[in-house]
């Protein structure tokens, strides 16, 4: 008897662990056999690391990508060169993750049906890209390498993020045995894989830091003579301007970009506000939209002594800031505070089936509505007078020009972040120009004609 028994509950054990288990792959299965399917790895959809089925459109319905037979781009050869970290290329080398990422959509899967259009073409994603805004941007940069991006920061979608270098995948040139350097970090989005020092378009994070925490700052006045210096004797070090500013208010000193104001706001800021500040912001948290994550941004005072420190509220030191996220920043100014994520795959169709739509997200309040209110007030005025109106063709354009310093002989980085003020066009942006010295001179003119065919594609719906 008590041998019938003993078997009798090991058998009820057994049971309950097969039930258990099968539990447990139900649920895991109904959660996240949409993730399965779209993997890099999975052979139903994919090939090399990258969507394997269906088309890729830009907003307007023209073809970036075809996969029937095989991987047909864009009979446009500038077309493929700048829509190329999106869709991929054929040896998998460049991944399109955005895209892959709705792999399970365009093929029509269900949990209950699985993949239910296997024998069809795929079916088509639409991406918020706009073909003439990349092409834009990227004859604008003109061989040099870097990333400009616009998003609307009211709806999330992005109008352009070009990377560069970049190449044609219907003329594939010897990368491997490339000496000049010219296809140097090729199959980087630099959009979503790089960070970048900021130079000076960080003393925008300083500036509403310092207006977040210091009652009056905007009654301050703050003295330039070129240089301050901390220390004495052989421990002096020093922060530098090019030029002799002479007494400015926090205004003049952003439009400006005096390093010594800034050195002195960061005294009246003080390390603990910036680090709370650029967190609270969110300037260097990895930034995830579409299946993909950026790299994250550094801001790390980690022995800084008072010099350093400055150095790290006037956008050098050790700081380094994601171009996709600091685009959203700029976006979050411009929103009051309140930023929109961005996003890059608009609709997902498969046959007649919507089988995926995308959805304006809105994150929390980074910063207060009057610091934004504020902020924009000094970034329009630096555009009005400083960097030229006219550049802009009736836009209300706010930005900040940056000019990041590499160290060496190795010449600067142009930086150039801002917003368009306008209900019509809610446009923020970012350029990046790599070794191309400064920022007003390298991407006002870039953005200028990138923001004008922006206005024009939105015209046109």
């Amino acid at each position: 008897m008590n041998r019938v028994t003993k078997r009798t509950w090991l058998m009820g054990l057994f049971v309950l662990i097969l039930v258990g288990g099968m539990t447990f792959f139900m649920m895991d299965y109904w959660a996240n056999a949409g993730q399965w399917i779209s993997a890099p790895g999975s052979p139903h959809v994919n090939n090399r690391s990258n969507i394997g089925v269906g088309t890729v459109t830009d907003r307007s319905g023209t073809v970036f990508l075809d996969i029937g037979a095989e991987r047909t781009y864009s009979p446009s050869a500038a077309t493929r060169k700048s829509t190329l970290h999106w869709v991929g290329d054929r040896q998998g080398k460049i991944s399109a993750g955005a895209v892959s990422h709705y792999a399970g959509a365009m093929v029509g899967f269900d949990p209950v049906n699985g993949i239910y259009n296997a024998g069809e073409a795929g079916g088509i994603t639409t991406l918020t890209l706009s073909e003439r805004v990349q092409n834009t941007a990227l004859e604008a940069l003109a061989g040099r390498k870097g990333t400009v991006a616009v998003y609307n920061y009211k709806t999330g979608e992005i109008l352009c993020a070009v990377t560069a270098p970049t190449f044609d995948p219907d003329d594939v040139p010897d990368i491997e045995g490339d000496t000049s350097g010219t296809y140097e970090g090729v199959y980087l989005n630099r959009f979503l894989q790089s960070a970048y020092v900021p130079g000076s378009i960080f003393k925008v994070v300083t500036t509403a830091a310092a207006l977040e925490c210091v009652p009056g700052i905007q009654d301050e006045s703050f003295r330039c003579t070129g240089k301050m210096e901390y220390g004495e004797g052989e421990n002096t070090a020093t922060v530098t301007c090019e030029h002799v500013h002479g007494t400015l208010s926090l205004k003049s000193a952003l439009a400006n970009s005096c390093n010594c104001a800034f050195a002195q706001i960061a005294e009246r800021v003080g390390k603990d506000n910036m680090v709370k500040y650029v967190k609270q912001f969110q300037v260097v948290s990895p930034l995830s939209f579409d299946g993909v994550t950026t790299v994250k941004g550094k801001y790390d005072l980690t022995g800084a002594g008072t010099v350093s420190f400055a150095w790290s509220c006037i956008g050098q030191h050790t700081d380094l800031i994601n171009p996709a996220r600091f685009m959203t920043f700029m976006g979050a100014i411009a929103g009051g505070g309140v930023a929109v994520e961005p996003y890059v795959v608009s609709q997902v169709t498969c046959g007649e089936e919507v089988t995926y739509e995308a959805e304006t997200t809105v994150t929390e309040q980074v910063m207060s509505p009057e610091t934004a209110r504020i902020l924009k007030g000094y970034m329009r005025s630096n555009v009005k007078n400083v960097y030229g109106d006219w550049n802009f063709n009736g836009l209300n354009v706010c930005a900040k020009t940056g000019t990041s310093q590499l160290g060496g002989e190795e010449i600067s980085n142009a930086m150039f972040a801002g917003f368009v003020e306008d209900e019509q066009y809610p446009l923020a942006f970012i350029c990046v120009v790599e070794n191309a010295g400064y920022g007003a001179t390298v991407g006002v003119p870039i953005m200028s004609k990138v923001l004008a065919t922006c206005t024009s594609v939105m015209n046109n719906g």
